[in-house]
């Protein structure tokens, strides 16, 4: 697989405290992967930085082969899209709007309402097509903000690396539309694209993701296969919790029990 987002030594501190320490990552086209860890752990900061919302006091991110800050803003936003954990949206647009935002960088909005509606389709909200944004529950903006960032990668061949970054995209979700959402990003992954995103549930990220990737105190200390990075011993060590794993019958991942 070819790799469109990596990290080199990447470091980060406030005040003298280190929140992500030498963190070297790998996000490959056609791959989920999920970045997990207790409150705390750096994944948010890592995904800022990632996303270059901060700029790493140690090592670089590279995109596609060339540092991140070398990338022009709009060239890197037809490729690289963020789906923040919460996305206020003060003012009267409908939701089909919102979704056209993501063509922004492209300079096409005007022409791509289908395209709009069939990346809606796919996360479940055209229905709230028309509906404003500010009447949405939690849950209804999350699917409408996930439909913008797949619009805004979304382009005609030849195929270029392109990449996606989600940060907690199942958090105000319900179950059936957390697996809607987490299968969204398997199909992308499918289709080419590389897909890193934070979540904090286990069990979905040994379900839907190729690999693990598990922080604490600002340092990756697993990266690899569920079955590899989730361990009793390393569940327990890292979210100080007595853990049992078994096997998820349904997908044949690990499946872990909690018991506080």
């Amino acid at each position: 697989m070819v790799a469109v987002l990596t990290t080199e030594n990447l470091g980060f501190s406030v005040a003298g405290k280190p929140l992500v320490s030498s963190v070297n990552l790998l996000v490959s086209c056609g791959e989920v992967v999920a970045l997990l860890g207790p409150n705390g752990a750096g994944k948010s900061t890592l995904l800022k930085l990632l996303c270059g919302q901060i700029t790493p006091q140690h090592g670089r991110v590279i995109f596609d082969g060339r540092p991140l800050d070398q990338w022009p803003p709009r060239e890197l936003a037809r490729r690289r899209a963020v789906l923040p954990q919460s996305s206020a949206v003060p003012f009267d647009f409908t939701a089909l709007e919102i979704v056209l935002l993501g063509r922004s960088p492209h300079g096409d909005a005007a022409s791509c309402a289908s395209l709009a509606l069939g990346a809606m389709e796919r996360t479940e909200c055209a229905h709230l097509a028309d509906r404003i944004v500010t009447t949405l529950s939690g849950g209804e903006m999350q699917r409408v903000q996930l439909a913008r960032v797949l619009v805004q990668i979304d382009q005609a061949a030849p195929k270029v690396p392109r990449c996606l970054l989600l940060d907690e995209p199942i958090s105000n979700l319900d179950p059936a539309h957390q697996h809607g959402a987490l299968m969204v990003a398997r199909e992308l992954a499918q289709e080419g694209v590389g897909v890193l995103v934070v979540l904090h549930d286990l069990n979905l990220a040994a379900q839907y993701a190729d690999r693990l990737v598990l922080m604490k105190a600002g340092h990756v200390v697993a990266d690899g296969a569920p079955d590899d990075v989730l361990t009793e011993q390393r569940i327990g060590a890292v979210f100080d919790v007595r853990a049992t794993v078994a096997r998820n019958p349904v997908c044949d991942a690990p499946v872990v029990f909690i018991q506080g």
